[in-house]
């Protein structure tokens, strides 16, 4: 059987460029004020891509994602030149799936055709919030309006397509999102990401925060928003198959799956991560996040990657549990005990199953329950312990 036979393989590329920087986003996003050389950034990004290869050949990759930034800022031969550049050195995948990363401005959304010939064959848009105010808030440069006529244009251009809306926001209550969310499922044909707002540090939200000017909801408020959307999702056909996304069965976004249950990656483009297996060892890559360091790095000697770090098994393990629980299908334990060398301790699944934090499968397979989520981070902690 053949690695390809095997394994998901991802590429994510990372474009690094945005019209303005939101006030919440702790992201690798970069305003210029100068148009941004396209053909230059394109030229290091196959580049990267060839290096890349080089160290991780004849993988064929199940999926792409175009993230950033703003990568609906490229032009559609821009994103074309990238996605050959993908098929000239590697295998693709026939039913591979490409999805690039747009905003929803009116802008943009008169691309999409171009990114469908280019070989996009799903959008993912930061629609955020579906009201102007809110849009306002979060430092958002389109309307509920724009937002929804680039969603329709979306749905026009792609078989598939996603957005993304932020909640906890400031003076939201449960009936509120209740009725938001459901505008969104209407909107939304099959995948939305749905995630709770937080306050990070170095943002200028952080700043306002901490003034006392920008209050969130308090733990119970956000615990009921939590739960709402967990109930209007199920409910409408779209249940989380991940901690914050929703799809319905079979609309789950293939790329994600392959940071999720721990598959390998190549992180492309100003401080992308990646996950690369080479000699039977896990490799954490990490690149420049500096843009013109980054093409810089890439010009002179073929890649912009800063650190690249052997994962030891348990290092591995932990991956695995921490990105692998946060799956509504759970992890295998037998697949952890490979990768540790260690059971999980069957003391600590019997004291989370008895709380109700866990459920074990007829198969044996481990996932957290409905009750678990909202603590998912102490659960992990517990049983990597």
């Amino acid at each position: 059987m053949s690695h390809a036979d095997r394994e998901a393989f991802g590429v994510y590329v990372h474009w690094p460029f945005c019209l303005s920087k939101c006030p919440y986003c702790d992201f690798n996003s970069h305003v210029r004020h100068a148009p941004v050389d396209e053909d230059r950034f394109v030229r290091a990004f196959a580049r990267e891509i060839e290096t890349t290869a080089a160290r991780v050949p004849g993988r064929q990759v199940s999926s792409i994602f175009l993230g950033g930034g703003t990568p609906s800022l490229m032009q559609p031969q821009t994103v074309g030149a990238v996605l050959d550049a993908i098929g000239k050195h590697w295998q693709v995948s026939r039913d591979v799936e490409v999805t690039l990363e747009a905003n929803p401005t009116s802008v943009e959304a008169t691309r999409f055709r171009g990114y469908r010939a280019a070989g996009v064959n799903r959008v993912s848009l930061g629609v955020q919030a579906l009201d102007d105010a809110s849009l306002k808030a979060l430092g958002r440069l389109h309307t509920a309006r724009e937002a929804l006529d680039a969603v329709a244009i979306a749905r026009s251009a792609f078989d598939r397509y996603s957005f993304d809306l932020i909640y906890a926001r400031p003076d939201q209550t449960p009936r509120m999102w209740a009725d938001e969310l459901k505008q969104a499922i209407s909107e939304a044909a099959e995948h939305l990401s749905l995630y709770q707002l937080t306050i990070e540090e170095g943002t200028p939200f952080f700043g306002l925060h901490a003034a006392g000017k920008l209050q969130t909801p308090d733990e119970a408020t956000a615990r009921a928003l939590y739960d709402v959307t967990q109930e209007v999702c199920a409910r409408e056909g779209l249940p989380a198959y991940e901690i914050s996304n929703h799809a319905r069965a079979g609309a789950e976004c293939k790329h994600n799956l392959v940071y999720w249950r721990g598959e390998e990656y190549a992180g492309i483009g100003p401080g992308a991560h990646g996950r690369l297996d080479i000699d039977g060892v896990r490799h954490a890559t990490a690149t420049e996040r500096r843009p013109e360091a980054w093409l810089l790095n890439v010009e002179e000697r073929g890649h912009g990657v800063v650190s690249d770090d052997s994962l030891n098994s348990e290092e591995r393990a932990d991956e695995f549990l921490l990105m692998g629980l946060r799956l509504a299908e759970g992890i295998d334990p037998k697949r952890y005990a490979k990768l540790s060398g260690r059971q999980l301790d069957p003391h600590r699944i019997a004291m989370l199953r008895e709380e109700g934090a866990i459920a074990v499968d007829a198969d044996g397979r481990l996932r957290v329950t409905k009750s678990g989520f909202p603590v998912l981070d102490a659960v992990v902690a517990d049983l990597a312990a």
